[in-house]
């Protein structure tokens, strides 16, 4: 039996602290961890794949700031490359020669970019690329699905996945009636919703955004074909094809998912990992798209920090990090975790759903398959509240949420997969 963890005395104090001062005490809502019964943890350092938090804990950590750190925390290249920037200066305000470099990466990797305008974060990509599509297109409406989550902005926010979903948020409030009237949310994986919505408003959908693997509702994969025909039926009614690839934008490849799935969108929204877990947010796309971006065109657009040179350094680093090798290692240790987790599950007899793309994974706590928000909600959410307790408590530092990804680093080691199954067996055993 692994033995369990020490007190976290000091992150009590320090939440206690932080409430006083700061919304809930925290500055991102699903790290509250009010989804999983608890109160937050204070992280102190990070190093490789592992995290200790204010009271000396240490854990195997598979959120990786959500997804940005592939390379695990501090790896030496990125840190370094931080330490070199810094030294000339911490932000400009200005043009710099790192922000072409950074671009010329992204371009070269992802064939549907011809040009990139770097932001300070996703939902600011979002925002950047719906004005896009709504100035390209000259029109008002736009469709989401169920579950995606495309960051807070107003436009956006209707039945989103990740801390909408986590905390039971039917809405949100501030968000006025006419601009979430321009919005329309559609079942994830289902086509013949899609075709009959665009039928009807024919002239009317600016632009379909998506993600093209679901990461904020849990890890939810597209089904067969579903993405070749959304871009199919985008073709046939003249509207845009918006892939936020904030997460899997290469997490899932180089190419991010589009290349997996062979797809081309006409706008591609990134961030995460191109900022190596700094700041930073992308919108890219078609030449004759994104030159509607002031100073070119009549699409305005600005940010003091956009293109920040720690950011750009960091990200730089990161990218050059990232190659063929990369990825077999990465979904070596995933298929060794999701095999190890399935084994455990058919000796206990627990049926459990395990969604894994790559190096993201969701353990939903569900008998019946995962395929779009409203089966994922199907989820028993006090099981995996303490399911989640149990793996903290042996030092696995997992999502705090039943509707987030895990994602695993390069950093980490067979031996970290080792502790998390038998943890995982463990935790399993005390809850069936």
């Amino acid at each position: 039996m692994q033995e369990l963890l020490s007190s976290t005395k000091k992150s009590q104090e320090l939440y206690k602290k932080a409430c006083e001062i700061i919304p809930g005490g925290v500055n991102s809502p699903v790290r509250s961890f009010k989804a999983v019964g608890l109160e937050p943890l204070f992280i102190s350092k990070a190093k490789g794949a592992h995290i200790w938090d204010v009271d000396g804990n240490q854990y195997v950590d598979f959120v990786n700031s959500w997804g940005a750190l592939i390379c695990g925390h501090t790896h030496e290249d990125v840190a370094d490359s931080i330490q070199k920037a810094l030294t000339k200066g911490v932000s400009y305000g200005a043009s710099h020669e790192k922000e072409i470099e950074l671009a010329q990466i992204i371009v070269d990797n992802f064939p549907s970019i011809e040009k990139i305008r770097f932001v300070n974060s996703g939902t600011e990509a979002v925002m950047t690329a719906i004005r896009l599509a709504r100035a390209y297109t000259k029109r008002n409406k736009i469709i989401k699905f169920e579950g995606c989550y495309h960051g807070h902005a107003d436009s956006v926010l209707s039945m989103s996945g990740s801390g909408v979903t986590t905390l039971g948020l039917p809405a949100c409030a501030g968000v006025t009636k006419n601009t979430a009237s321009e919005t329309m949310t559609l079942p994830y994986n289902n086509i013949s919703t899609l075709e009959t919505t665009l039928g009807k408003y024919p002239k009317e959908i600016a632009c379909i955004i998506i993600e093209p693997v679901i990461g904020n509702c849990g890890v939810i994969l597209p089904e067969e074909n579903f993405l070749k025909c959304v871009r199919d039926l985008t073709k046939k009614h003249n509207c845009l094809l918006l892939f936020d690839e904030v997460i899997t934008g290469f997490r899932l490849s180089l190419g991010g998912a589009q290349a997996i799935y062979k797809i081309t969108p006409d706008i591609t929204i990134l961030g995460k990992i191109i900022g190596g877990g700094m700041p930073i947010g992308a919108v890219g796309g078609k030449k004759e798209i994104l030159d509607l971006l002031a100073p070119l065109g009549p699409v305005y657009q600005a940010g003091t920090l956009s293109g920040n040179p720690l950011s750009v350094a960091c990200g730089i680093a990161t990218l050059k990090l990232l190659n063929e090798d990369s990825y077999k290692r990465l979904e070596d240790l995933s298929s060794m975790l999701f095999e190890g987790m399935q084994k455990i599950n058919e000796e206990k007899g627990v049926k459990l759903q395990i969604n894994r793309m790559g190096s993201m994974f969701t353990v939903f706590f569900c008998e019946t398959r995962i395929y779009d928000s409203k089966s994922a909600k199907k989820s028993n959410t006090k099981s995996f509240s303490q399911f989640f307790q149990n793996m903290l408590s042996r030092g696995i530092y997992l999502a705090p949420s039943q509707f987030e990804s895990n994602f695993i680093s390069t950093a980490h080691k067979e031996q970290d997969i080792k502790k998390t199954l038998e943890a995982y067996k463990e935790s399993i055993s005390t809850i069936i």
